[in-house]
């Protein structure tokens, strides 16, 4: 037996154990076939089987409607930053960002940086991205071509947790953090993207669900053709060779939460047990754990994020966390702290380990911390 650690890391995060498992039977031959899904042609009839079952299963999980098409695209979800505005914005056009956190500030940037007009309508950064703003807060223009967010903040430890009503048509969200963590409503978006290593499959491929009127948009003349959602969209993702080894890991995932979690609600259930085991051990810490999110409705099932009393012993609370097995916990650098990352695969046992741990350690500093 491989002994395994709990990885708490916001990503490459965990993959389900019978995943690994099954990518290692297939490893030198997959179902037979005397090679690896590595070694693979892309325009063979094994891995045309592997990538139209990756996407039926993804269109299964999410009711993906007829209105909609699966993209399998490389870059991750800053090439997304980049690809949006170039192809949704002609001249004169501009597109709505609300910045939440730092990738959605990063992808307003992107849009600015070619050159297309990229409205900030809503932010939380005056408060270090401490909550979401609120709905009453937005200042959005009649005329954008799209409005676009980023559903759950890596870093910050928010999320919307609800659909936001936007008002508006074309709405666009990266969902990297917190893709297949719960049902969705495809058919409210213009497209949803998400890089796969944190809840999908492993790093390298990047997901796209757009709209298929928006797949035929090219805002920027001479557009390049990687580029173009188009070139893609026509060549149902095979326009190059594609990150195959890892589209074929996230087919092993759908069918995980498929077959063997039962779907998104139940995923949705287990993702809300995890979090709400976290968050009751800082709520009942009596102040010792205090978390960084200021509204507790903006509170992520993905990332949770909180703070000891003194830096020291946010360093201390980490290093011991390591000896008993425990990685990834360190909080990112603008917000200091602890960083508890807890997708989809994380298992259960790891969460209870942590709480227990958080118990342990409180008990043993907190006079320590009043000193």
């Amino acid at each position: 037996m491989v002994e395994r650690i709990f990885n708490f890391s916001a990503g490459p995060a965990t993959l389900p154990d019978s995943v690994m498992a099954e990518a290692q039977t297939d490893m030198m031959s997959w179902k037979g076939a005397g090679l690896s899904v590595m070694e693979m042609s892309h325009r063979s009839k094994e891995y045309d089987s592997i990538i139209k079952d990756a996407e039926a299963r993804l269109v299964r999980l999410l009711n993906i409607p007829d209105t909609h098409k699966v993209l399998f695209l490389q870059g991750g979800a800053n090439t997304q930053f980049a690809m949006i505005p170039l192809n949704f914005l002609a001249d004169g056009e501009k597109g709505d960002y609300i910045i939440s956190g730092e990738w959605a500030k990063k992808a307003h940037k992107e849009a600015k940086v070619v050159g297309k007009q990229a409205n900030v309508v809503a932010s939380s950064e005056d408060s270090n991205f401490s909550h979401i703003p609120a709905r009453n807060t937005w200042n959005l223009s009649s005329d954008a071509k799209y409005v676009h967010y980023c559903s759950n903040n890596t870093i910050y430890g928010t999320c919307y947790n609800e659909l936001p009503d936007f008002g508006h048509n074309n709405v666009i969200c990266d969902m990297s953090s917190d893709f297949l963590s719960r049902p969705v409503d495809v058919s409210k978006f213009a497209m949803i993207y998400a890089g796969a290593q944190k809840n999908a499959g492993p790093a390298g491929v990047t997901i796209v669900i757009i709209r298929k009127d928006w797949a035929e948009k090219i805002g920027t003349p001479n557009l390049p053709t990687m580029l173009k959602y188009k070139t893609h969209f026509d060549k149902d993702s095979l326009y190059n060779t594609p990150p195959s080894y890892s589209i074929y890991i996230c087919g092993l995932v759908f069918k995980w939460i498929e077959e063997e979690i039962g779907g998104l609600s139940k995923m949705l259930e287990l993702n809300r047990k995890k979090s709400s085991m976290i968050y009751n051990a800082i709520d009942n810490s009596a102040g010792f754990y205090k978390g960084t999110v200021d509204n507790k409705n903006d509170r992520s099932l993905m990332n949770v994020t909180f703070k000891l009393p003194t830096p020291e012993l946010d360093a201390k609370f980490i290093e011991e966390a390591k000896k008993r097995k425990m990685s990834g916990l360190k909080g990112y650098r603008t917000v200091g702290g602890i960083r508890a990352s807890i997708y989809n695969a994380h298992p259960l046992k790891g969460v209870e380990t942590l709480v227990d741990f958080m118990e342990e350690f409180r008990k043993t500093h907190e006079k320590e911390a009043n000193a």
